[in-house]
């Protein structure tokens, strides 16, 4: 097992919104994580149910805890906690799914030993053996283009230095900002990769994907029609 440095090498990002029927599970995955050298920064946006609660019943020197007055949305609270992160690396992680124990040690190796700015990687359907996405790992422009999108929000784990080199996430986009993200990160010639193991667990029963398909898929052809002619 990799032990604890003092200062963490992985910032993990979490925003939640009412999740307290998952958002337990979710925290013990990322605290069993074989690599422990992390931080992780979640953010309570100003959730109306007992999210806060869930979060605090959990004792680990490793979280810190923060509360929008109001609800910001995920893509404002990811910046906000993105500038308190003191990690080389950002991962995502979102408060209705899980990450697999190895998920970490994997993608540092594979991000430190190929020299890449953004590692993603594949992911079990919660409560299935399906894997997702079904696309290889090459990955190019004209995926982005057709929102055949292959990558999967959750599974982030970036450079701390293209992060901001992108300017973040842009909070013109409430939904799909993982979508124009990739596409600013591809528009900087990163360097990405999606590791074809599964190394999560995606809830899609109630997530953001299944509850505001319309509005996502919105904020997606925006990109499409207004930024990706740009190539």
């Amino acid at each position: 097992m990799i032990m604890d440095n003092k200062k963490p090498k992985i910032s993990v990002l979490m925003s939640t919104y009412n999740n307290e029927d998952t958002i337990q599970e979710s925290i013990r995955s990322i605290l069993n994580q074989t690599y422990r050298n992390f931080e992780l920064l979640i953010m309570n946006d100003a959730s109306t149910d007992n999210t806060l609660e869930a979060c605090n019943s959990i004792e680990d020197e490793r979280i810190k805890i923060y509360n929008n007055k109001t609800n910001l949305g995920l893509t404002k609270s990811l910046n906000l906690l993105a500038y308190k992160a003191r990690g080389k690396y950002f991962a995502r992680q979102d408060a209705d799914d899980t990450s697999l124990r190895q998920r970490f040690e994997n993608q540092i190796k594979v991000m430190e030993e190929q020299n890449l700015d953004i590692v993603c990687s594949k992911a079990f359907v919660k409560n299935s053996q399906r894997k997702i996405p079904k696309y290889k790992n090459f990955v190019n422009y004209k995926f982005i283009y057709k929102f055949t999108n292959p990558f999967i929000h959750g599974t982030f784990f970036m450079d701390k230095s293209i992060f901001f080199q992108i300017g973040g996430y842009d909070e013109d986009f409430i939904f799909s900002q993982d979508y124009k993200f990739m596409y600013d990160a591809i528009k900087q010639k990163a360097k990405i990769k999606i590791i074809k193991t599964p190394l999560y667990i995606l809830n899609t029963e109630n997530n953001i994907s299944t509850n505001e398909k319309v509005r996502q898929q919105f904020f997606a052809n925006h990109v499409k029609n207004q930024t990706i002619p740009n190539f």
